[in-house]
This record gives C-alpha cells, structure tokens and sequence, in this order.
C-alpha cells in the first residue's frame, strides 16, 4: 500500500491473478461498502473535479491513469488495484486503450 499526502491511498494487487468482480465485491462488502459498477471506452477522459465523499475504486478490467493536479501526480491502475479518494481532492483521469470497468463505492 502506499500513501500520499492529503489521505490518499493506493493499494497496487500483488502479482498474480487479479480478482474478478466478484471477490472484489465481497472486499468492499466486508467493510460495509455497498459498489456500484461503471465502465468507459478507451481514451475517454474525466477533467478536474472533486467530490464531496470519500470515493474507493477498484479496477475489475482494464486500466485507468488518476491524475492529481495539485501535485502533479499521476496513479496508473491495472485490475485488482484500489484507489481511496478523500473528499475534495482534485482529480482527473484518463482510461486505458483496452478501456476499463470499476467498481466505486463512497463512504
């Protein structure tokens, strides 16, 4: 796992087979996380923003790249790989060229 400033967490799976859907369901479940599935087209793209609630991602397919323009890090995440976002943090992002599919979940 690591950790960047402003509570950010990125929790890279380790090698090997990633989880499907499901097991990654059964995760966020067991911490009282109830997600929802998206999923975007290779190359789109989010601009900045931010949100008002903590936001937990876990890449199912695929792969997406979180930029953080505050400072100037960017989060490359490949399936089995988690994000935690902390409420108001400026976040941007670009999917992969094989797309992507996500499970999200706000706490």
């Amino acid at each position: 796992m690591e950790m960047k400033q402003d509570g950010i967490e990125i929790r890279k799976w380790p090698d090997g087979q990633p989880p499907d859907e499901t097991a990654i369901r059964k995760i966020l479940a067991d911490e009282g996380l109830n997600p929802y599935s998206w999923s975007n087209s290779p190359g789109d793209v989010y601009s900045a923003h931010s949100h008002t609630f903590h936001k937990v991602i876990y890449v199912v397919k695929g792969s997406i790249t979180f930029g953080l323009p505050d400072t100037g890090d960017r989060i490359l995440l490949h399936a089995g790989d988690r994000l935690d976002l902390p409420a108001g943090v400026s976040h941007n992002a670009v999917v992969g060229n094989s797309g992507v599919v996500c499970l999200e979940a706000h706490r």
